[in-house]
């Protein structure tokens, strides 16, 4: 294992200093220190996320059209180094160690290995990965995936592949034989693209960067930006300084939603004060976003009929359905049922609606915390409620925000990943590749480990990701991985996925976004979506990690090319030879959102798709924009039950998802080993428990399933009552797989039941 991994003496602290500043840098340098980056890495950052550079492989966070010095922030920078560090994991490594005792190894210490740099296959009889050729391992792939039944193969897909990959990825799929095209969306914001889509007829948020700009209200909502994304604090910093009103709707503290020190300000990084973010505060319960919006907007309509004025009349006229029924609902709804839910005093909810009823443009900023929830879709529909009552959507400064992670899964969906036929254009598929797209609904992330569970999955591929370990139930999972006939992971990094090898699994190592992609003598690009619907050119010019390295695009037209029947309207390796003949495919399929692609892709702030509810235009069932009423005002579905703890699953500060770059989490004064659950102080005298004792968490979901998780250190944390945090993925394994949202089937992973054993 890695003699770099950070010596932690596993401590809490009161961390004082402020997001961003010199904690930032020092915790950019650390992993630094730890990767190792080639040289150019400094240049690589330069120009992240500008026009004629790479765009950012961590979150989706706008990139503005006349960007900062430094326009990137510490999780984008982690990620770079990351991705460019000089360590590689190749073919004598694996001779070395055993797939079993990889398997014993840490999350961080699998990554340290480096980045790996041939094409690799699983050998039973050894239990090691060996070194192959590109031409076996097509070779073999394909003709593996021929002897499957289609529709039982998974093509999965994590968020970081750009536009081009993703689409010739979806398109073979369906010419394959499937749609079972799950991706990263399905864990976190599926929930948006289907409940957002219900109430206002757009998948995806309404807002664009530019409107932070002009807004007077901001609801930050179940959403950390200093850990998650924190190039959003660049706006919000900014709108606080010009009085915007910011509200943090959230259950834990959390630093970079109380003050942020901009690492671009020698002011600030020298002798200045750091900017306080959040005016108000609302420590909410988890699963209690329902019932305080519902609260706000209770509030609001009281002021309405006190005093008048309040409400948009000719924008519920005009755009809106089902107000009266929603207000009879609230009407109807006591105050105590309201405070008792949410944890919230009727003052608190109180004070947000009447600072809500005198703003002019108001924006809803929320994460997964607002979605990861049985009911999270109802949530949206809370959250849409209160903007629509005063014209909030549709209108300079104004809308729905929702923080996306993957750098552009967005996109992803947009060209096709998805497992919905009637969200992809079947007809030009028809039309321009002679094929027969499947119609019927293929798996999500859900349905298909439901199959694997069931013994009904038999192959897998990974366009990047660590899939069986971001999943619900995950020590049921590994379990039935191996079982599949085979497995195929297309990767930079090893990771705890490919430690579970089907029947016949490989390895094929790709180049990273930040590296050059040279074809036919020129260096291709790619394209991703933003957060805001802005479509962004990327380039790399790093040299590849390995030779034996090859493209996404590449990778993915050559199985294709060895699964596939020939057929003359579909020339494989000839599309990714150029990225600009799989661009010129995009806008051919998608003519309203990629016209003149190549031509605008590159400039500057990227070009936008437009979005028919931004333009109050509403796609509903309606015609309208829809008010809602929600089947429980709890949105974890939970309830009041003795006993019963509501666990939310977070990322640590040095952490991307399944990525784990160091054993610190600084902004929440925690260093040291990731085994440990944030509890109430309150919480812990109740049930007797010491700082630093080591507890067992076992499952309360009643579906006869035994889930446990041991050796976990109690932290003291400013957390309400009766709600418990800890990391993913450690404590994945408590999470039900049958807990999801009733509407997306995202997972539950902000309301998981948990006792302590």
């Amino acid at each position: 294992m890695s003699d770099d991994q950070p010596k932690t003496d596993d401590r809490v602290f009161s961390y004082d200093g402020p997001v961003g500043g010199w904690g930032s840098a020092k915790g950019m340098a650390q992993v630094a220190r730890a990767a190792k980056p080639g040289p150019g890495a400094l240049e690589t950052l330069r120009g992240q996320n500008k026009a004629g550079g790479m765009m950012c492989a961590s979150c989706a966070w706008g990139k503005p059209p006349n960007p900062h010095v430094v326009e990137f922030c510490e999780n984008g920078a982690k990620a770079t180094l990351w991705d460019l560090t000089s360590e590689r994991c190749g073919p004598d490594f694996f001779l070395d160690h055993t797939v079993a005792e990889l398997a014993t190894w840490s999350e961080y210490d699998l990554e340290m290995a480096g980045r790996l740099t041939h094409p690799l296959r699983y050998d039973a009889s050894s239990d090691r990965y060996l070194e192959t050729t590109w031409d076996e391992a097509f070779a073999e792939i394909g003709q593996g995936l021929r002897a499957l039944d289609p529709k039982t193969v998974t093509f999965y897909a994590s968020g970081k592949a750009g536009l081009e990959a993703s689409f010739l990825y979806g398109l073979y799929a369906r010419a394959y034989g499937h749609v079972n095209l799950p991706d990263s969306s399905n864990m976190c914001h599926e929930t948006t693209s289907v409940g957002l889509k219900t109430v206002v007829g757009s998948p995806v948020g309404t807002c664009v960067l530019e409107d932070f700009d002009h807004c007077d209200m901001i609801l930050q909502i179940g959403q950390n930006p200093g850990t998650n994304s924190p190039r959003l604090l660049h706006p919000l910093q900014q709108a606080a300084k010009r009085g915007c009103c910011i509200v943090a709707i959230n259950p834990l503290r959390e630093k970079g939603l109380l003050e942020f020190a901009n690492p671009q300000s020698p002011w600030q990084m020298t002798v200045g004060a750091p900017t306080e973010i959040a005016d108000r505060y609302l420590q909410v319960r988890a699963g209690g976003d329902i019932a305080a919006l519902t609260g706000i907007a209770k509030h609001v309509l009281a002021l309405e009929r006190s005093r008048g004025g309040v409400l948009d009349h000719d924008f519920l006229n005009r755009h809106a359905h089902g107000l009266q029924d929603w207000m009879d609902w609230v009407d109807a709804t006591d105050w105590t049922e309201l405070e008792q839910v949410s944890g919230l005093t009727r003052a608190a909810m109180e004070g947000i609606g009447a600072i809500y009823a005198r703003s002019r443009a108001v924006i809803g900023v929320y994460g997964m915390g607002l979605t990861q929830h049985v009911h999270g879709s109802d949530a949206i529909g809370a959250l849409v409620n209160l903007l629509l009552l005063r014209g909030n959507i549709g209108r300079k400064g104004a809308g729905c925000s929702p923080v996306r992670g993957h750098s552009n899964v967005q996109g992803q969906r947009t060209v096709g990943i998805t497992e919905k036929p009637d969200l992809v254009p079947n007809d030009r598929l028809r039309a321009l590749f002679d094929m027969q797209p499947p119609m019927e609904e293929g798996w999500n992330t859900t349905t298909f480990v439901e199959a694997l569970l069931e013994g009904r999955a038999t192959g897998f591929v990974g366009l990047g990701g660590n899939l069986a370990r971001a999943v619900p139930d995950t020590d049921r999972v590994a379990d039935a991985w191996r079982s599949m006939p085979l497995t195929v992971h297309v990767a930079t990094r090893l990771n705890r996925t490919h430690l579970m090898p089907g029947q016949a699994s490989w390895i094929l190592p790709c180049l990273v976004r930040a590296e050059q992609d040279m074809q036919g003598g020129v260096n291709q690009q790619v394209s991703v979506e933003d957060s805001f619907s802005h479509i962004h050119g990327s380039i790399g010019n790093r040299t590849p990690a390995s030779p034996h390295l090859l493209s996404e695009t590449e990778i993915i037209a050559r199985m294709a090319d060895a699964t596939l029947d020939p057929n003359p309207k579909m020339p494989w390796r000839h599309w990714a030879g150029d990225h600009a003949r799989i661009r010129a495919l995009i806008e051919a399929v998608y003519p309203d959102d990629f016209r003149d692609f190549e031509t605008r892709m590159n400039q500057p702030g990227g070009f936008y798709r437009d979005n028919a509810a931004r333009n109050r235009v509403w796609k509903t069932e309606s015609g309208r924009a829809q008010f809602t009423r929600p089947a429980d005002l709890d949105a974890t579905g939970l309830g009041a039950q003795k006993g019963v703890y509501r666990l939310m699953t977070l990322r640590s500060n040095d952490q991307f998802n399944t990525t784990v770059y160091g054993m610190s989490d600084r902004l929440r004064g925690i260093e040291g080993d990731r085994m440990l659950v944030m509890m109430s102080p309150d919480d812990m005298a109740a049930a007797g428990l010491a700082a630093e004792q080591r507890i067992t968490l076992t499952s309360a979901a009643e579906d006869g399933i035994a889930r446990r998780v041991q050796g976990l250190r109690v932290i003291p944390y400013d957390i309400p009552r009766g709600c418990l945090a800890g990391y993913f993925p450690e404590l994945n394994p408590l999470s039900p797989l049958s807990r999801g949202d009733l509407a997306s089937d995202t997972p539950a992973s902000k309301g998981i039941p948990v006792r302590l054993a």
